[in-house]
C-alpha cells in the first residue's frame, strides 16, 4: 500500500531537472501589436498581444481597451450575482492526516467527503510547505514578469503542449476577448522543464513543486478512501508515478475599469486537483451552485479544487467546480497554480465500484487527448466534460 510520511520521497517519481534554453522553447520576439483586418465583421484580431503588464504600466491608460471588454464583446459572462455574506469554507487539516490519531484522520476524511460533495473545493492548512519557500516563488514569479519583454518570449512556445509556455489571456488566437493576465506555465512532472531567468527562481520552484506534490498525494489518498476505494487506488488508476503536474505562475495588474474585464473566465480544471496560493490579493471566485461565490484564503493556507477528471472517476459523484479570476483597480494580484493530473497516456474511466446498475455518467477518455480537446477551444465552463457525457 502507499503510504504519506513527512519523510515520503518516492525516486520513481522526483522531477528530473531540464535546461529549458533550447531552441524548442525560443521564438522570435517582438513587443509590439500587429493586426489583421477582418472586414466581413469589422474587426481587427491580434496576431501578436503585448503583455497586459506592459499595457497597465502605459502612463496613457485611462480606460480598458475594446479588445479585453466583456461587456461589450460576450454578452452574459459578468454575471456580477455573488454571495454577499461570509462564508466559511471547508478547511482540511493536513498535518491530521499524515500524524493524527486513526480517529482524527477519520474525521478529516469525512470533511473532505462532503467538501468534494458540496463545494468542489476547499482549504489545506499546515500542509508542511514553508511560508519562507511560498514567499520565494511569489518573489521569482514577480521577477521573472519583470524581465523584459524580449527575454520572456524567448519562452512563447508555439504548441498546445509545449512543456514552457510564456504569455497573456489565455490564447489569442482563440480568444474573442482577451483576459487581463500573463502567465508562465510549464510542465515540472514527470520530467521538470523551468526558465533558467531570473537567477534563483528554477531552483526555488524545483523546491516548491517536490514539496506541493507531497501534499497532493497526500489528499489523494485520502480522497480515495473518501470514495470507498483503498487509499492508493487513485494513485494507481491515474499512473500518478508519472502524473503530469502543471506549475503556472499568474500575474494580474492593476486595471483601470476592472467591472469591464476579467483575469481568466469560467472555466473547470482539466486536471484531477489544482492546488494554488496567492499573494494576499484576492480575486478568485468559485461557482459551485450557480451562484458565484468570493474566495478569501487564508494566509499561506493551499487553495485546492477539483478538477475534471476527479469527476470523471468518481462518475459525477464529486463535481469539477467551475470558478473565474476578477481582477482590481489598484493592485497587482499573482497567483500560484500547481495543476496535478493523471500520466498523459493514461485513460481514465468511471471507478467502477462507483457505477451503478452499470451506468457510467462519462466515457472512458485519455488524458492526453481530453488535454488537447480544452486546450482547441475557448475555456467556457465544463465543455469538454459535456461532450464526453454518456
Amino acid at each position: 500500500m502507499f503510504c504519506l510520511s513527512s519523510s515520503f520521497r518516492s525516486p520513481q517519481w522526483l522531477p528530473k531537472i531540464h535546461c529549458s534554453s533550447t531552441p524548442n522553447y525560443k521564438v522570435a520576439s517582438s513587443v509590439t501589436s500587429t493586426t489583421t483586418s477582418n472586414t466581413q465583421n469589422n474587426v481587427s484580431i491580434p496576431k501578436i498581444v503585448k503583455s497586459v503588464k506592459s499595457l497597465a504600466e502605459s502612463p496613457d491608460l485611462t480606460s480598458v481597451p475594446s479588445s479585453y471588454n466583456f461587456t461589450t464583446e460576450v454578452s452574459n459572462i459578468l454575471d456580477k450575482e455573488l454571495l454577499e455574506e461570509e462564508v466559511e469554507f471547508p478547511t482540511i487539516d493536513f498535518s491530521l492526516l499524515t500524524s493524527g490519531s486513526p480517529n482524527q484522520r477519520s474525521e478529516v476524511i469525512n470533511e473532505l467527503t462532503k467538501a468534494c460533495e458540496t463545494w468542489g473545493f476547499f482549504m489545506v492548512t499546515n500542509h508542511g510547505v514553508s511560508e519562507t519557500l511560498m514567499d520565494e516563488v511569489f518573489d521569482g514569479s514577480r521577477r521573472f514578469f519583470e524581465l523584459s519583454e524580449e527575454e520572456k518570449h524567448e519562452y512563447k512556445g508555439n504548441n498546445l503542449i509545449d512543456p514552457i509556455k510564456c504569455g497573456t489571456s489565455v490564447n489569442p488566437m482563440l480568444d474573442k476577448v482577451f483576459y487581463w493576465r500573463d502567465f508562465l506555465k510549464t510542465y515540472v512532472h514527470p520530467e521538470f522543464h523551468f526558465p533558467t531567468r531570473p537567477p534563483g527562481y528554477r531552483e526555488t520552484v524545483f523546491e516548491f513543486c517536490q514539496r506541493t506534490r507531497e501534499v497532493f498525494l497526500g489528499i489523494s489518498e485520502a480522497i480515495s478512501e473518501s470514495l470507498g476505494l483503498e487509499a492508493n487506488e487513485i494513485y494507481k488508476r491515474l499512473n500518478l508515478d508519472l502524473g503530469l503536474q502543471i506549475f503556472t505562475a499568474n500575474l494580474y495588474p492593476p486595471c483601470p475599469q476592472p467591472d469591464l474585464a476579467l483575469g481568466l473566465p469560467p472555466h473547470s480544471d482539466h486536471g484531477f486537483l489544482t492546488f494554488l496560493i496567492q499573494n494576499g490579493v484576492d480575486g478568485l471566485q468559485i461557482q459551485p451552485n450557480g451562484k458565484w461565490y468570493n474566495v478569501k484564503g487564508v494566509p499561506y493556507s493551499f487553495l485546492v479544487n477539483s478538477g475534471d477528471q476527479l469527476e470523471l472517476l468518481s462518475n459525477g459523484r464529486y463535481k469539477s467546480i467551475v470558478h473565474r479570476v476578477v481582477v482590481n483597480r489598484e493592485k497587482t494580484r499573482i497567483s500560484v497554480a500547481m495543476a496535478n493530473g493523471p500520466s498523459l497516456e493514461t485513460i481514465v474511466s468511471p471507478a467502477p465500484e462507483l457505477v451503478e446498475n452499470n451506468q457510467p455518467v462519462y466515457a472512458a477518455t485519455k488524458y492526453k487527448e481530453f488535454i488537447e480537446l480544452q486546450k482547441s477551444n475557448e475555456i467556457f465552463g465544463k465543455g469538454v466534460l459535456d461532450r464526453i457525457r454518456l
